[in-house]
Parts: C-alpha cells; sequence; structure tokens
C-alpha cells in the first residue's frame, strides 16, 4: 500500500523573489571562503544553520539514514529501487557528486534542477549571513529544506563521513538506520582501527529506532552492540537475526518472521548481495508498509561507478572485443572486494588502470589486485581533484605501474594488448572525470 506523502504541515518561508541567483557552484565558492576546512566532523555549526532555517529535518518523510565506509551509495540505490517498486515516492541524498553537483539530491525520484538547487543556496547564504560554515553543512541543509518542501514517502540519506559527527546526523527519529560494511579509512578523521571506526559509525543509531548491519568480525559486532545498548537501539545483524544467501535461480532472505525469494541484484558484484540484504532487511525494520514483492526492486537499481561497463567515447577507444569497466573504489576494504570480484574475470586477461587521491594508502588498496591482472597503468586526470602524482601510485605498486599517464593514453597502450577487460579504479574523482569524458553522465 502506498504510504501517505508527508512532507510537514509547517514548512519553511520560500526564499523571497528579489534575492539575485548567482549559480549554484557560485555560491558554494563564496561559502567555501566562510571556514578554513573543508571537513571539521561537527554538529553545531549546522545544528544553527537549521535552526534559522527552521528545522526542516524534522519536516521531512519517514527516513533511513545510511553510514558505513563501502556500499552506503549502493545500499542507498537499493532502498530508493525497492520503494519505487512499492509505488512510494522516495528522496534520496548521497555524496560526494561524480560529474553535476545536483546527483546528490533526488526530489521524489527525480534530481533536483538547477534552478531549485540554486535558489535554495542562495536562501541558505541569505539566512547563514557570513557565519561559519563548511560546505558539505550548506549542502546537508540544503537537502533537508528540498526534502521538507517536496512531498514524498520515504527519504534516503547517505552519511558524508563517520557518523556520529557527520553533518547529516541531525535526524531526531528516522523510521531505521543502516551501517554498511567497515574499512579503514579517513583514518586522520576516525581513527586507526575498525573499534574506533564502529564507534564512529554507531553514532547515527537513535534511542528505539531498528538499526541493520551486515557480517562484521566478532569484535566489530561487539562493538557495535555496545553502542547499540548505550543507545537503546535494537540491532539487526546479517548471520544472527537476518540472512541472505545465492540460490540457483536468485538469492532468499530470511529473518525472525519470514522468508523471501528474490532475483539477482541488479549491481554486478558478491558483494552487492549483502547491500541489497541490508537494504531489504532495513525497509522491514523500518515500519513502513513495503508489500514482499516490492523487495525484488534490487533487481532494477542503478548506481554509477560501482561496477559499471562503460559504452561512451572512452570505451570507444578500445576494439570491438575488449570491455571497459570503472569503478570508485579507493580503500582496503574497497581493494580486497574487487579483488574477489576479478577472481570470476579468469576467463580473459584483466588491465587496472589506477588513479588515487593524494591521502589514500595506495599499497593497501593495489596490494590484493596486483597478482590478479595482467597489466597496471598509473593515471592522472587533467580536472581530478587532489589527485596522487603519478610517482606515488607506481611506487605504491612497487614498481608494477606503467605511466599512462592519462586515461586515454592507458587505453591506447591496453588497445595493442590481448583482448580482455580493463577496469579503471582508484578514485571517485577520477571516476566522475571518466564518466564526464565518456559522455556518461548519471542521471
Amino acid at each position: 500500500m502506498k504510504q501517505k506523502k508527508s512532507g510537514g504541515a509547517r514548512r519553511p518561508p520560500r526564499p523571497p523573489s528579489f534575492i539575485r541567483m548567482d549559480s549554484a557552484d557560485d555560491i558554494l565558492k563564496r561559502l567555501e571562503a566562510l571556514y578554513p576546512k573543508l571537513i571539521d566532523l561537527s554538529l553545531g555549526r549546522v545544528q544553527r544553520l537549521l535552526a534559522e532555517l527552521g528545522d526542516p529535518q524534522t519536516k521531512i518523510p519517514p527516513t533511513i539514514h545510511v553510514a558505513g565506509t563501502n556500499g552506503k551509495g549502493s545500499t542507498c540505490a537499493f532502498l530508493r529501487a525497492i520503494g519505487e517498486t512499492a509505488g512510494l515516492s522516495v528522496h534520496v541524498a548521497t555524496s560526494p557528486h561524480l560529474v553535476r553537483l545536483n546527483e546528490r539530491f533526488r526530489l521524489a525520484g527525480t534530481l533536483v534542477t538547477d534552478d531549485a538547487l540554486t535558489a535554495v543556496l542562495a536562501e541558505i547564504e541569505q539566512i547563514n549571513h557570513g557565519a561559519p560554515i563548511t560546505v558539505f553543512e550548506v549542502l546537508a541543509a540544503a537537502g533537508y529544506l528540498l526534502f521538507a518542501r517536496t512531498p514524498a514517502d520515504l527519504c534516503v540519506v547517505e552519511v558524508g563521513l563517520g557518523g556520529r559527527y557527520d553533518a547529516t546526523n541531525v535526524i531526531p527519529t528516522p523510521a531505521a538506520c543502516a551501517i554498511t560494511s567497515l574499512s579503514l579509512d579517513h583514518q586522520e578523521f576516525l581513527g586507526d582501527n575498525l573499534e574506533r571506526i564502529a564507534w564512529e559509525k554507531a553514532g547515527i543509531m537513535k534511542p528505539g529506532r531498528p538499526t541493520v548491519t551486515g557480517a562484521h568480525a566478532p569484535e566489530i559486532l561487539a562493538a557495535l552492540q555496545n553502542c547499540a545498548d548505550e543507545t537503546g537501539a535494537p540491532l539487526l545483524a546479517r548471520g544472527r537475526d537476518w540472512e541472505i544467501e545465492t540460490t540457483a535461480d536468485g538469492l532468499v532472505f530470511t529473518d525472525a518472521t519470514s522468508r523471501l525469494n528474490l532475483p539477482k541484484p541488479s549491481l554486478p558484484g558478491a558483494h552487492q548481495i549483502e547491500n541489497a540484504g541490508i537494504a531489504v532487511a532495513a525497509l522491514r525494520a523500518s515500519g513502513l508498509d513495503i508489500p514482499p514483492n516490492a523487495h525484488a526492486g534490487i533487481a532494477r537499481a542503478t548506481w554509477p561507478a560501482r561496477l559499471q561497463r562503460l559504452h561512451g567515447s572512452l570505451a570507444n577507444r578500445l576494439p570491438e572485443n575488449f570491455e571497459l569497466w570503472l569503478d570508485g573504489g579507493h580503500n582496503q576494504g574497497a581493494g580486497a572486494v574487487l579483488a574477489t570480484h576479478l577472481d570470476g574475470w579468469r576467463d580473459r586477461p584483466t588491465y587496472l588502470v589506477v588513479g588515487m587521491k593524494q591521502s589514500k594508502d595506495a599499497h593497501a588498496f593495489l596490494d590484493p589486485l596486483l597478482p590478479r591482472v595482467a597489466g597496471v597503468w598509473a593515471v592522472v586526470e587533467p580536472g581530478q581533484h587532489l589527485a596522487m602524482p603519478l610517482d606515488g601510485v607506481i611506487a605504491a605498486s612497487q614498481g608494477a605501474a606503467h605511466p599512462g599517464p592519462d586515461v586515454a593514453g592507458a587505453l591506447a597502450q591496453i588497445a595493442t594488448l590481448r583482448p580482455g577487460r580493463t577496469l579503471v579504479c582508484g578514485s571517485l574523482y577520477l571516476a566522475g572525470e571518466v564518466l564526464r569524458t565518456d559522455g556518461t553522465i548519471p542521471a
């Protein structure tokens, strides 16, 4: 049954018509100058801004809040697909964007328009009145303002970084929370051990609201359970409270109340089975009216730069008997997941094209991948944000990587080799540049 549309009886005021509308990028550039740190995990600044905006985060539809190191975006994609299969209109907030800022906000199924995004950012800039604020905090507030003003049945919000002090963590009573796989990443902000990272992610838990998570090592699950107990939040973990397994025809999901036969997820990779299971379990725990057959929506999910096959202008640089794939994975956990996937690609050679962000542990990412590929190329795209220099990627590969020096150059070299699959990976910033060049724009 379709949920009653909700957007709150009292909506924050719309911007006056006389506000001058610069572009969204112009506004964000001005706002960026208001705070010296790109990342500063804190809730005080965003709570102050949201209060001045009328606390829109309290006026949004029933919300599922998603944290984790890897798999957050894919889980959000599965949540949206299931909700829309059930006939619900779904808001989604994700980050970062790959090509266009609009990708961060989907309003009732459609990406926010340029005009709507620019208008809400102009309103926030005026109300903020020059107070210290980070760009991500502004974008989080923009999402809640947009979601409060557009009726929908379900809201899916992805955590930006961590959880406990992430700017999205201002939803007082989410319908449910989800925590995906955990790995070492952003250690300078979250800590250098998985127990500490689990504590940070578990900060999204709310009293009395269920949190669903996947399978974890015993010590990590214990850390999450301790946080759940302290918060008073029921924790539902894979292997203990629910399970999802492959069958000859697809998947089977089981929990304490029922068993669901499901199709295979549309997103490739064995790791997506757990992400799909987290989405199913979270919606079942949320109390939303989702018909059992709607969970088959996992076969309709789309999510760019997650083992995405490309068919545009970059792919056309390779002979017809080659394939070009793209993945934004960039940390140790993502490297391990991709390595498992490459084990299924042994029928043909795999060529790796890698570009990474300066702050990432490139060696930890590459280490499980190198034994599984026929060659590796280090690249930097001209517009790639905070790119690791070629020498850094080559050193992390222990000298195995050839200089691309960019993706087009690497593909030109690969095109002369035995036909196979080429995987471009290592950075979401690189993925954005690749999608832009390929002409594959997320919609």
